[in-house]
């Protein structure tokens, strides 16, 4: 490693900021992870469609968790801190002190979560109006995004809210601030989730024209006049309070930080693939598609030049790897919304008393559970020849970007057993894996040639989810090494802040490994070929219905 300055040992921290949780971990220069710790995170849901955490809350715990994972190491020897977080809204006032965000007006409740739908009609006006910047987010403006967020705040709480509010953070840019006191924005946060573009930066006409003209003051002060590409590092490092908070060293660098799905790219997608008989050994890293899938599902596609995919988010120029364009497809609901189709079940009750007699947990008990029965019945991804899943139960990003689509089960009985719940759990995943196809079609048909998926996130530690992938879309899967890999992503940036690499591109392929190949059952093609003409079917359905409603 012939960039990395010294033999002597060197570690570099990664912290991930997830949608219930906040990890760090301790991570070697050649990508292991030493150590890691995890704690949980609030979530408050005051209304429906409304998510809101506390940044305080946040913070907190990303303290406790890195001085767990460093307990026992001379501080000297970590070099740098990379931090990933979901792209939720922080909101900050003149003193940087929390702002509410939402009508009940408890001050530490001062974050609006990424799947927060609250801002859906404002989401519609910006991409009715079709101002030029909707072209990088594939043509329609998601509630998941600022923009609409901002809006919200400014006409639904303008007196407790917008006119007391000064700083308006992506949760990856405030945490990177809370540690040096640098107000510079990650390049990936405001290209991916603000409309920012560089070189050319904010489009004031954007701004005016949805009503945020205010946000123009003193060059964006609000929303970020500095921006840096991730991994750049940042002031000069960790301030006296935050090290002290998390038991390191001033001065520690920090880097400029990622969303968290895009870390979990940097974490998978720069591997060496040598030796593994893979499609995309010989070819460049536009090849390779990183799945991020864990509460929900972001699909990350590299390429050389801009590619305009509709309905799905990009091309970013270098939100994820320098010089390369991004798009980002995704699923709104994926891990949630096979908890949610498991948990709701009649027959729940029994699953979770016979894991728990099995040492199992819910999901690894219904996998063998389904193998068992696809003994008794036939192949297991043909139980659900009947039985039929279309998962946009909270909405669809991708590729049909509108988050007023609602989940369809068809095929039910009126029996709940045991052998029901695993049925419709395996449909449930199905559906994830048609989703993918879904955004891979349209990802290849607007130019894209990805021959290759590499998963990470907590569903791929599921094998059925992971094979049901691979069988869905005709393409291996490539899992890595380290099963946590989007604190490995993270990791990368505290390595590149450190100036241990020379770019965020070199690190990854050092610290990024492949763990093993999941091949698809290409026996069951044209089982999901019909499969899949049938999920599109649902959709067509589901406008149909919506339409003949109408008249």
């Amino acid at each position: 490693m012939a960039s990395v300055r010294s033999s002597t040992e060197r570690y570099y921290l990664g912290v991930d900021v997830g949608t219930a949780s906040v990890r760090a971990a301790l991570v070697t220069c050649d990508g292991q992870v030493k150590s890691m710790a995890e704690e949980p995170i609030h979530i408050w849901e005051p209304h429906p469609d409304h998510y809101v955490q506390s940044s305080s809350d946040i913070w907190t715990k990303c303290c406790s968790t890195v001085k767990k994972v460093t307990e026992g190491i001379e501080k000297i020897k970590v070099k740098g801190i990379g931090f990933d977080a979901t792209c939720s809204l922080v909101v900050l006032d003149q003193r940087f002190q929390p702002v509410a965000v939402n009508h009940d007006g408890i001050q530490e409740r001062n974050v609006i979560m990424w799947m927060d739908h609250r801002a859906a009609e404002q989401a519609a006006r910006i991409t009715a109006a079709g101002h030029s910047v909707l072209s990088r987010v594939g043509g329609v403006m998601s509630p998941e995004m600022q923009p609409p967020k901002l809006l919200w705040l400014k006409e639904s709480l303008k007196e407790s809210c917008w006119k007391e509010a000064a700083h308006f953070f992506d949760l990856p840019d405030f945490l990177s601030w809370k540690s040096t006191g640098s107000l510079a924005r990650s390049l990936c946060t405001l290209v991916c989730k603000w409309t920012y573009s560089p070189p050319e930066g904010w489009d004031d006409t954007f701004w005016t024209s949805i009503g945020l003209e205010d946000l123009l003051e003193n060059n964006y002060s609000k929303i970020g006049a500095l921006t840096c590409s991730p991994g750049t590092a940042l002031g000069e490092g960790l301030t006296q309070e935050a090290a002290a908070a998390m038991g390191l060293l001033p001065g520690t660098a920090v880097a400029a930080s990622l969303i968290d799905a895009h870390a979990g790219g940097l974490g998978v997608v720069g591997a060496d693939v040598t030796g593994f008989q893979l499609p995309c050994e010989h070819q460049p890293l536009t090849s390779r598609l990183a799945l991020i899938c864990g509460t929900s599902s972001c699909h990350m596609a590299i390429s050389q030049d801009p590619i305009f995919v509709p309905g799905v988010w990009g091309p970013y120029n270098s939100a994820m790897v320098p010089a390369l364009w991004l798009n980002e497809g995704g699923q709104s609901a994926t891990g949630r919304l096979i908890d949610h189709m498991v948990k709701g079940h009649a027959a729940f009750p029994e699953l979770k008393e016979k894991a728990e007699r099995s040492q199992d947990s819910v999901y690894s008990y219904l996998n063998k559970h389904l193998e068992t029965m696809a003994k008794e019945q036939a192949n297991l991804d043909q139980l659900t020849a009947s039985l039929h899943v279309w998962p946009d139960f909270h909405g669809n990003r991708s590729p049909l970007a509108d988050p007023t689509l609602k989940g369809m089960v068809v095929g039910l009985s009126l029996s709940q057993t045991l052998d029901d719940l695993a049925l419709l759990y395996l449909a449930t995943v199905q559906a994830v894996a048609l989703g993918t196809r879904h955004i891979l079609e349209a990802m290849k048909e607007a130019g894209h040639c990805i021959t290759t998926l590499f998963l990470c996130g907590g569903l791929s530690k599921n094998v059925l989810f992971v094979q049901m992938h691979a069988n869905a879309t005709g393409l291996p899967v490539v899992l890595p090494a380290e099963k946590e890999a989007v604190l490995v992503g993270a990791a990368i940036l505290g390595g590149c802040a450190s100036l241990d690499y020379k770019s965020i591109t070199e690190a990854m392929v050092k610290m990024a490994k492949v763990g093993r190949v999941v091949k698809p059952h290409l026996e069951q093609e044209n089982f999901y070929r019909r499969k899949f003409s049938v999920f599109l079917r649902l959709f067509a359905y589901q406008r149909e219905c919506a339409q003949l409603m109408k008249e």
